[in-house]
């Protein structure tokens, strides 16, 4: 199916600004706002709602930016064990860093961390604390609270979240963000809610999250795709049932909202005196659902995204990352979607290549609908042959014309197998483009084919064998959207990233 847009950028823009600075207004004080999922490189939402970019949250905030400050919040215990952010390869403490110079770069205000679910010792958290306000910024502790978010009573007092230290804002909307989930976003809004009114300063909170999107059904292939990015959560989507026994409608929300909403209720109160919503449904500001322009482009967009997602998980138990309910899970997504491989266009070209040739093969769906394939020579693996049909198409070069020459390739494969020690002679997608941007100097096919690679951002891929970190991160870089089978090429223990 060729690429169509089903999402409009703009109204989203508009509409969802308004709306977040109608809350504030409502609130009558300041707004903490807890964004859940990614505030820039929202690369999940734009696959499932062609339109939306992955920066379109921030330039939605820039609408407002002389309101808003931004609050990274991060969890000692994530420090502690460096966790990674798995989509950039980077921990979380170089995340918080490249969040804040993000951040800045686009005007925005950002003075405040906050470290969440401190305990003395956290020896990485006392490091990033030093880190961290030798370049300019203020660091915050939040502590371990015993019994939260049970004991309501203790939580919200002074031996709670009075114990906190106070983040000094001076903008009337502050935006909670965090590298990724479990990060203490919610209890440092609620920390700040609580302190705020005990010194007389009328504060509330909303939240702002993507997905699941509440005015579509359950069964709309963009919330499934929302189950299926989060398998490894066993989040499920749900039936908000405060919201349809308060308003008589019917709303789709996620277990975890729906599992904290009377604790968190309770807690509202209990901080403010007020109980400002009646449903977690009613919490949420997102306008993501009325922005939709063409429905039929964001389910077929979103139900590609469910069977990426199925691959993806095959992929990542046989390399031994997940446990064996992660792709049983992404399977059940797909059955409640309708969906198999089959419906993947790229899946069968790229078995009928490798089942021709008897060596991995690999296929590409350029924008306007149009396969191309490529197989594994003695030259190119299949990944690199692909690459370069693809942008031969583009560039409207014949198929007998070579953009890269033997001559060229061979003192390539000469250097990594006699030189730099590598048993594979052919040659990657990385030093295929290195050889192509080189030939471009000279040669105007080779020029024509490197002015298209950005035609390649958002085509689908399929490859019929894990690919190594290098490929993987080609393909990534380049915006394609690629998926393999859960197979490698080499029969052994042992395979490199």
């Amino acid at each position: 199916m060729a690429y169509s847009v089903g999402f409009d950028r703009q109204k989203y823009i508009e509409m969802q600004s308004e709306h977040i600075s109608k809350r504030r207004e409502e609130i009558g004080g300041k707004l903490y706002l807890e964004m859940g999922g990614k505030l820039f490189d929202d690369h999940h939402a734009s696959r499932v709602l062609p339109g939306f970019t992955p920066d379109n949250k921030i330039a939605m905030l820039e609408r407002i930016k002389d309101e808003v400050e931004i609050v990274v919040c991060v969890a000692a215990p994530d420090l502690v064990r460096q966790k990674v952010r798995a989509d950039l390869g980077i921990t979380y403490e170089d995340e918080v860093l490249r969040l804040i110079d993000v951040f800045r770069e686009r005007g925005f205000l950002v003075e405040n961390v906050v470290i969440t679910q401190y305990e003395a010792g956290a020896e990485q958290a006392d490091m990033l604390r030093d880190k961290l306000e030798r370049l300019g910024l203020t660091v915050l502790l939040h502590r371990v609270i015993p019994g939260y978010p049970n004991d309501i009573p203790r939580i919200v007092s002074e031996d709670g979240f009075g114990r906190n230290e106070y983040v000094q804002t001076s903008r009337d909307v502050v935006v909670m963000t965090a590298p990724g989930p479990g990060s203490g976003k919610l209890a440092t809004c609620l920390s700040q809610v609580y302190q705020d009114n005990q010194r007389g300063t009328k504060a509330g909170y909303a939240k702002f999250e993507t997905f699941p999107i509440w005015n579509l059904p359950l069964e709309h292939p963009v919330n499934l795709a929302y189950e299926a990015a989060t398998v490894d959560l066993d989040d499920i989507n749900v039936i908000d049932q405060y919201h349809l026994a308060a308003y008589g409608e019917q709303v789709s929300s996620y277990n975890r909202d729906i599992e904290v909403f009377p604790l968190l209720k309770a807690l509202l109160k209990e901080a403010t005196g007020t109980e400002p919503y009646q449903s977690p449904t009613d919490m949420g500001v997102n306008m993501a659902g009325y922005c939709i322009s063409d429905d039929v482009a964001c389910r077929y967009a979103a139900e590609q995204e469910i069977i990426r997602r199925f691959l993806i998980a095959q992929v990542d138990f046989r390399r031994g990352d997940v446990d064996e309910q992660v792709p049983v899970r992404a399977a059940n997504v797909m059955r409640k979607a309708g969906l198999t491989v089959a419906d993947r266009p790229v899946v069968a070209p790229a078995l009928e290549v490798a089942e021709a040739t008897g060596n991995p093969g690999a296929a590409l769906e350029l924008p306007d609908g149009t396969i191309v394939t490529g197989k594994t020579s003695d030259l190119l693996g299949p990944s690199a042959a692909v690459l370069l049909n693809a942008l031969k198409k583009l560039a409207d070069i014949a198929d007998e014309v070579h953009l890269l020459s033997p001559d060229a390739i061979e003192p390539i494969q000469r250097l990594k197998t006699q030189y730099l020690g590598s048993r594979n002679p052919r040659l990657h997608t990385d030093e295929v483009l290195i050889a192509l941007s080189t030939s471009a100097a000279e040669d105007d096919n080779a020029r024509l084919a490197l002015e298209q690679l950005q035609s390649l951002r958002g085509c689908d891929a399929h490859i019929t064998t894990i690919l190594g970190s290098v490929d993987e991160g080609i393909f990534r870089s380049l915006g394609v959207l690629a998926t393999t089978e859960p197979q490698y090429w080499r029969k052994a223990l042992y395979h490199r990233r």
